[in-house]
């Protein structure tokens, strides 16, 4: 029989589940939320209780839930024990982590795959490149993908940026990037679809989404990995049913429960899938949380029990901005010293809806900026248009006062172009 109260544990790379965690409290259930990183420790603090050894309560927790990739094979082993886990598998985790093994594993089951190559040697690639003059991406594997910054999309039809960036990449960051892929260039539009998976099917609707990944309006500057994202929930996609619907076998396969996300290039040729999501997107989920009406606790004890759930959803559009602070994207902690740790978040009324947690910390009644990063807020909002869920969306921020913050103001813009041309391929009815 179930509790009207379950016990969550929330475990952590680097504090980027906390909203959600807050969210749980908030449904009256209880949470304990570990954070490993040390940057990360403070936040959440006052919003959540904070655990300092995440296995020494695994017997208290009723649900046990792993925000990122690297967790595959202990959230496996406790499922083996009989403990209900949400977050990865070893499988999983490789998809996501390893670019070439992704790519494979997509093919396998009959989807469409841009040409790849993968290197261990700059000056192998160096030499590729010159030899098949073409526009690529550089996309580093394993940990170093995580460097958004070191992303580069070429805008040479012969490569010549490309080899400028490789030979640059050679002198400065071969220590770091291990292995890296040169993809293909797809022109098309981007678009990622994910969903809640349960063990052995996913759990509809699926959620279509756009993410916003540069810095500034226009898609100009460095990679962040998303200053703001439109999303929609659907029940049927072709997107979706060409690529990340055809991995439940193997989803399944490998005892995977949460959710998941393929981003993807869709062209008047097909839909190639470029990178897999393989856990709790980041400001994804708390986007999510403005268009979900289900009670999440209830969502998620239904999904890692494999009971038959539907999640309900408001109909329309959801746009989310990232609200951020220096030095964001960037690290440099003695750049968050000066300009941003410990600053107070000011609202000008009491109205925080659609006000989501970053890195920040409850302290005497005032939301403090936390952590080292300067991922501060999502703010987000919901229409039955773009543009309304884009008005509600900025009308919220308007109402949010931090020293030094930043945001893009183009966010959900790009979906005027974006549907018609996915009208034109045929993927919007």
């Amino acid at each position: 029989m179930r509790k009207s109260r379950l016990n969550f544990l929330f475990v952590s790379l680097d504090a980027s589940i906390g909203d959600l965690a807050w969210k749980i409290v908030q449904e009256n259930h209880h949470a304990r939320y570990f954070v490993q990183e040390d940057y990360g420790r403070d936040v959440c603090d006052g919003f959540i209780k904070k655990v300092d050894n995440w296995e020494d309560h695994i017997d208290w927790a009723d649900i046990i839930v792993f925000d990122d990739i690297g967790y595959g094979k202990p959230a496996n082993e406790l499922r083996k024990k009989g403990k209900f886990v949400i977050g990865g598998s070893p499988y999983t985790d490789k998809l996501e982590d390893d670019r070439e093994f992704g790519q494979a594993e997509l093919e396998k089951v009959g989807v469409k795959i841009l040409p790849s190559y993968n290197f261990k040697s700059f000056t192998r690639a160096i030499n590729f490149v010159k030899e098949n003059p073409a526009r690529y991406v550089i996309k580093p594997s394993g940990k170093a993908q995580g460097d958004k910054e070191l992303l580069f999309v070429g805008q040479e039809d012969d490569g010549r940026d490309v080899l400028q960036v490789l030979k640059h990449y050679k002198k400065t960051w071969s220590g770091q990037i291990k292995t890296f892929q040169i993809q293909k260039y797809a022109e098309g539009v981007e678009i990622a679809v994910g969903a809640f998976f349960n063990g052995k099917n996913f759990v509809y609707p699926i959620n279509v989404n756009f993410e916003h990944k540069r810095l500034f309006n226009g898609n100009i500057g460095p990679s962040t990995g998303e200053m703001g994202t439109l999303m929609y929930w659907t029940e049927q996609n072709d997107v979706f049913d060409k690529t990340l619907g055809k991995m439940e076998e193997k989803l399944a396969e490998s005892g995977y429960v949460g959710v998941i996300d393929v981003n993807c290039i869709a062209n008047h040729k097909g839909v190639y899938p470029l990178e897999f999501t393989c856990r709790w997107g980041y400001p994804t989920i708390s986007i999510m949380m403005e268009g979900v009406i289900s009670r999440w606790g209830d969502f998620l004890y239904s999904l890692v029990h494999q009971e038959p759930v539907r999640l309900r959803v408001k109909h329309g559009f959801q746009v989310g901005v990232v609200i951020a602070v220096p030095p964001f994207p960037f690290w440099d902690i003695e750049a968050f010293k000066r300009y941003s740790e410990d600053a107070v978040i000011l609202f000008k009324t009491p109205d925080k809806r659609g006000v989501h947690l970053g890195e920040v910390k409850l302290e005497d009644g005032d939301w403090k900026l936390a952590g080292k990063s300067g991922y501060a807020l999502i703010v987000t909002g919901n229409g039955v248009t773009v543009e309304a869920a884009r008005q509600q969306a900025y009308q919220r921020v308007k109402n949010i006062m931090i020293p030094n913050m930043f945001y893009r103001t183009d966010i959900g813009l790009r979906w005027y172009e974006d549907s018609d041309k996915l009208q034109t391929f045929g993927y919007l009815y």
